[in-house]
Parts: structure tokens; sequence; C-alpha cells
């Protein structure tokens, strides 16, 4: 797959730096690192960006976290590894990710109610946007991984 086009960063650069402004600020907010990218990654494999995929499944390695949670990750429903509160995130990753089909249903909301607070659950919407726009970019660029 060949790139689409290599400068589209540069020329877009003032919108740019806010998104990476964004991500600065995921790293000052309340979630836990492991578990953005759990969130990272998940929407990111939904989207089929391989350049995310790369990028977050290289970043929660380096930051510790187990191989075999990120192996099992696209069937987490059915792996026991993950935490009531990652299930509930992951929930809520796919359902927004695919919100056009999904709307959001009220199960998924009352999963994240019961497990993060009113703060966690605005910056986890957030993050999940976030990625879902970054995914966009980089899929629609034809954004390509290092490895």
């Amino acid at each position: 797959m060949q790139p689409r086009q290599n400068d589209y960063f540069k020329l877009a650069e003032p919108g740019v730096k806010h998104l990476f402004a964004l991500e600065g600020a995921f790293k000052n907010g309340p979630l836990e690192p492991k578990l953005l990218h759990l969130v990272k990654l998940r929407a990111s494999q939904i989207n089929s960006c391989v350049f995310c995929i790369h990028l977050h499944t290289t970043e929660a390695l380096k930051d510790g976290e187990e191989p075999m949670r990120l192996y099992l990750l696209t069937g987490w429903r059915e792996a026991t590894i993950y935490s009531r509160r990652e299930r509930a995130a992951l929930a809520w990753t796919e359902a927004l990710t695919n919100v056009a089909q999904t709307g959001a249903p009220d199960e998924d909301w009352a999963l994240i109610e019961e497990a993060f607070t009113a703060e966690e659950r605005s910056w986890l919407s957030l993050a999940i946007g976030a990625i879902n726009l970054w995914n966009r970019i980089q899929v629609g660029f034809r954004a390509t991984h290092p490895a």
C-alpha cells in the first residue's frame, strides 16, 4: 500500500498541534496509561489502522503491558485477563467506535457508570473520540507502519 500524501501533518499543522496537545493532556488526566493503551489499540483494530496498531502496541509494551493481553485483545469478551474496569472501557470503545451501528447503547453506558467516575467517563469518551480521529487521518492517507 502506498501513502496517499506524506505532508498532511505539516499542511494542517495548526490543527494537528492541537491533537498532539490533547494527547499530552491524556498523560496528565485521570485514566491509567495501560487502560488508555488498550482503548487506543482496540479502536485502531476495529478501524484497521495499521499505523496506530503498531504505535499503540509498541507503546503498551514499552509501558510494561503483558504481551498476552495485547494478543487477546480482539477476543476480550471471552478472555478472563481483563478487569471489570477494562472490560467496561473496551465495551464503550467498541460502542463509540461503531456508533453508527450501535447508537452507544444504555447497557454499555451502565458498565462505565459502574466502573468510572463522571470525570473519568468524560476523559474516556474524549480518548475514544481522539483515537478514532487519528485512525481516520492515518487510514485516509494510507500511513504506513515502520515495522
